[in-house]
């Protein structure tokens, strides 16, 4: 009995390693981690051209940041975004706007050494073709005032925007994805409500504009099918990423109320390891989730409130077995009443993608909840 009850677990490890968290095909290759400090920072450590030493950004906090750059006049701080685009751009705790004109000028170089690439004749045509579809996209994000927070072109790249005004909104959110999101697949017309920026449109228009919602593509996500999406492995080295943005809200914005997280699927993972504070989170929406890498409710700070979005029946999440064994799988089921998350209806979404649809029952209550009118 005891042989067969092993068995039957293992089988349902196995059913949650072929189904979670993807849509695509198997991915046998593991996903390294993009970690450390933003490319440049040994650069920026040593420049002392304002005679001060600028923080380290491998061990330096946001708070730290914030008190640099304070005590830097504007021109002071645009010199510094000039030279070194890459640290400012990414330094959670500088002012927001210098970090606009920072990543700007950086998808600028960056655009420029891709097209340049993608003209060497020492590389083959697939190397070009790879050069010119960054470089597309690099230009794609210079466009319109987009406002970028955050951007990194190491690994499969990634990137943070904001939709609304982080300066002047009431309430903020930030949307945590799932697999599959890189800085190619930030934003795809084919899926529209599946991706962070469009999760991230959506939600700004359901609150009437009254809330600056963070589209967060900023940590290494599994691709596809395969061991990355069945394990903690990428969780781990995403959580501490969320929780430096979080900080860095806290000290460079001034909203009536810390950000309400919504994590999607994988994302939910991250969030849960993260195990944000009152002081980082108003609040934790997960939807489609996988499992969020904890037992309950009760893992979480009791000041930071969860919510758990009910799967629609076409979700193919609800396949996936709750287990962890032998490393793999997430845990138990968020939705589950035992859980101990406040439950949120999902009536009129459909499939994994579909709960920031607009005239969805799921979105309705995400505007309640980033307004914090939710009950």
């Amino acid at each position: 009995m005891r042989r067969f009850r092993a068995r039957r677990a293992l089988a349902a490890t196995a059913v949650a390693l072929a189904v979670v968290l993807g849509a695509g095909g198997w991915a046998a290759d593991t996903q390294t981690p993009v970690t450390g400090p933003p490319p440049g920072s040994a650069a920026w450590a040593a420049d002392t051209a304002l005679g001060l030493r600028p923080p380290d950004p491998a061990t330096t906090t946001p708070a730290h940041v914030a008190a640099f750059f304070a005590g830097l006049g504007p021109a002071q701080q645009d010199a510094l975004a000039a030279r070194h685009p890459l640290v400012v751009g990414n330094l959670d705790g500088a002012p927001v706007a210098l970090r606009y004109r920072a990543n700007a000028l950086a998808l600028a170089a960056e655009r420029a050494r891709e097209l340049a690439r993608a003209a060497d004749p020492a590389l083959t045509p697939q190397d070009h073709e790879t050069a010119r579809e960054r470089a597309e996209r690099y230009r794609a994000l210079l466009d319109g005032g987009r406002r970028i927070l955050a951007f990194d072109p190491r690994g499969r790249g990634q990137v943070a925007e904001v939709y609304g005004d982080l300066a002047s909104a009431r309430r903020t959110a930030v949307i945590v994805p799932g697999s599959d999101i890189d800085l190619l697949r930030f934003d795809r017309a084919s899926d529209p409500y599946g991706t962070p920026a469009g999760m991230a449109r959506a939600l700004l228009d359901a609150t009437g504009r009254q809330t600056a919602v963070i589209a967060w593509a900023g940590y290494t996500t599994p691709l596809g099918l395969g061991p990355d999406a069945a394990t903690e492995d990428l969780a781990e080295a995403g959580a501490p990423r969320l929780t430096r943005l979080l900080d860095g809200l806290a000290v460079s914005t001034r909203p009536q109320a810390p950000p309400t997280l919504f994590c999607h699927s994988y994302g939910s993972v991250v969030c849960g390891l993260a195990r944000p504070t009152p002081a980082q989170a108003s609040g934790v929406v997960v939807l489609g989730s996988p499992g969020m890498g904890i037992g309950s409710a009760a893992d979480l700070d009791p000041g930071v409130p969860l919510w758990a979005t009910a799967r629609n029946g076409s979700d193919w999440i609800g396949d996936v077995p709750n287990v962890r064994l032998f490393g793999l799988g997430h845990g138990a089921d968020p939705t589950a009443p035992g859980f101990g998350a406040r439950p949120l209806p999902a009536t009129g979404s459909h499939g994994h993608n579909g709960y920031f649809a607009p005239g969805t029952a799921s979105l309705a209550a995400y505007a309640a909840v980033a307004l914090g009118r939710a009950a």
